[in-house]
């Protein structure tokens, strides 16, 4: 993060993500679209402690963005991700001690927090391997398109770890449900890319070759449409999980009245009256 970033980050005002330039993965901006690349293909795109940081930072930047609004992440060379590495992350954690693994741990959970917490819709684009913090990323994004050969696997289990990790007992139950989440938390398997769309993990299958192009050509959709309203449909889908009925109701209401006073608002009656098409402006 450079100085003017970060003065402009910890101020609390907007700024523009297209000139950032990451250390540790790839970041590009298309129009209004912000894609994150994995790119360490000749490993799978396995992450370290560096390339955890830097994404946790930049989703939170994302809150401040006015460039960005929409963004897609996937992984080079026909992979996702293959979780933490092996040789960067896990060696070195056999040694930790415990106020070091729980500042490790606490700070890939964050990773999610600032996915989760950041206004603009996620789309994971997974083709091949996603698995461990992969199969996480993956998991915290809002929308997942997969491939055939995709391969999703929560592999904590099998290096003696719970499959507690990174909120996957809270997240993963509410996309799949509770005895899918289950099967794959407990056994570490691999679920291929049909049964991961069957159980309603991927939203949608696509070819190898097309998948990122697809996840960005929705990416583009939502982005020219109401983005603060999807930023408000976004907190909202987060945030209700913990509200009852009657609680969730009324914070849509004040949410939706919010909307109601923004400018989009009022272009899309005004395009509707016209029998034109609305443009949105996020405003």
């Amino acid at each position: 993060m450079n100085e003017t970033t970060a003065a402009a980050l910890f101020s609390g005002n907007r700024t523009t993500l297209a000139p950032y330039r990451a250390e540790h993965f790839g970041w590009s901006v298309e129009g209004k679209v912000g894609t994150i690349t994995l790119n360490r293909p000749e490993r799978k795109n396995p992450l370290t402690f560096e390339s955890y940081a830097e994404l946790r930072d930049l989703f939170r930047q994302l809150a401040y963005s006015t460039d960005v609004k929409s963004v897609v992440i996937h992984g080079a060379g026909g992979n996702f991700c293959s979780g933490g590495d092996v040789h960067d992350i896990i060696a070195p954690l056999v040694d930790l001690p415990m106020p070091e693994l729980l500042m490790f741990t606490r700070m890939t959970g964050d990773l999610v927090k600032a996915m989760r917490h950041c206004p603009q819709p996620v789309i994971a684009a997974v083709d091949g391997v996603c698995a461990g913090a992969g199969a996480i990323m993956a998991m915290a994004s809002d929308l997942r398109f997969g491939t055939a050969r995709s391969k999703l696997a929560f592999l904590f289990t099998r290096v003696g770890l719970a499959g507690c990790d990174m909120g996957a007992c809270a997240l993963l139950p509410r996309i799949i449900g509770q005895g899918r989440a289950a099967d794959l938390l407990f056994t570490g398997r691999s679920a291929s890319g049909e049964e991961a769309h069957a159980w309603g993990f991927y939203n949608r299958l696509c070819e190898p070759d097309e998948v990122v192009k697809d996840a960005q050509t929705l990416a583009a959709e939502l982005a020219s449409g109401p983005t603060f309203a999807h930023g408000i449909t976004k907190k909202m889908l987060h945030q209700e999980w913990n509200m009852g009925i009657d609680e969730a109701i009324e914070s849509e209401a004040q949410a939706q009245a919010i909307c109601m006073a923004t400018q989009d608002f009022g272009r899309a009656y005004r395009a509707f009256a016209a029998k034109a098409r609305p443009v949105f402006e996020g405003d």
